[in-house]
């Protein structure tokens, strides 16, 4: 099952939402999604710096990822990008199947 990174940021509306409902209901409001659409919430994380929480989700494939994401951005409230995760098992296998490929100009 494809796990993925994702970033939140909240805009003004969001942030409010986060302090009048609080960080814990938040929590709990996606793991409750995730897990609707067929998925595991590993973790749950708010964050100093770039984006204001991070979160690493499972699903059973990537159309409830997509799902997820564009219920969020729908909100207008939270700008969310997913990031797909791969094991080193999984890279391992892709290296095994390399094309030969040919540089531009080589």
């Amino acid at each position: 099952m494809p796990i993925y990174l994702s970033h939140a940021t909240y805009n003004a509306t969001g942030v409010q939402g986060l302090i009048k409902e609080g960080a814990a209901k938040r929590r709990a409001t996606i793991e409750a999604l995730v897990q609707k659409g067929g998925g595991k919430l590993h973790g749950f994380y708010f964050a100093l710096g770039e984006y204001d929480a991070i979160v690493i989700t499972e699903y059973a494939d990537r159309a409830q990822a997509l799902a997820l994401s564009i219920a969020v951005n729908a909100s207008g409230a939270v700008r969310l990008t997913q990031t797909e995760l791969m094991s080193p098992e999984e890279v391992d296998a892709a290296i095994a199947t390399l094309p030969v490929y040919r540089a531009p100009g080589a």
